[in-house]
């Protein structure tokens, strides 16, 4: 029997904004499905970030330190090409249910289009199937505890990044100096 040389390096990519319970399922057991597991902050083109890549990328680290095999890395473009730059021939994506699938399946066909890398769907945890950031991105901005759904220091990060954009906050938005 022969084994391929070499280690099997999974990327598993996302916009991370912010970085869930949900997303860190889905990391930990990527990284027991592959020797690597590269956290990608990648940027969504449909969606408009609220924390920059430097902060995703820094919550992200902290909240995979505990887990062997893994490094978190920003993607600067096409996730095809960041796959083909660091060696990585998985791509490893949670799905909570079928709309997931939905949306992912075109893009799963078309990486393997560009470059042949695979795609490796890992069904998310059902106890944390409610778990999406721009739920806790809504339930933050309400002033809603979001703290058993995100790894310690992210709802203080998120909030900061709210700041005066609460609803019902005691701070109100800052007005423009005319």
């Amino acid at each position: 029997m022969h084994y391929r040389e070499g280690v099997t390096i999974a990327v598993s990519p996302g916009s991370y904004d912010p970085i869930t319970l949900g997303h860190l399922d889905i990391i930990r057991r990527a990284a027991a499905l592959f020797d690597e597991v590269v956290v990608g902050v990648a940027k969504n083109s449909s969606k408009s970030a609220l924390l920059d890549a430097d902060q995703r990328v820094a919550l992200a680290e902290t909240a995979c330190a505990d887990i062997p095999g893994v490094r978190v890395e920003l993607v600067p473009g096409l996730l095809v090409d960041f796959c083909r730059e660091i060696g990585a021939t998985v791509i490893a994506k949670g799905l909570r249910g079928g709309a997931d699938f939905d949306a992912e399946l075109p893009m799963a066909l078309m990486n393997r289009h560009l470059v042949g890398v695979e795609t490796v769907f890992i069904p998310g945890d059902p106890a944390l199937a409610h778990i999406a950031s721009s739920l806790v991105k809504d339930v933050a901005r309400f002033g809603g505890s979001i703290d058993d759904c995100v790894p310690d220091g992210v709802s203080s990060v998120l909030r900061a990044a709210l700041d005066g954009t609460v609803v019902g906050s005691r701070n109100p938005p800052k007005q423009g100096v005319s």
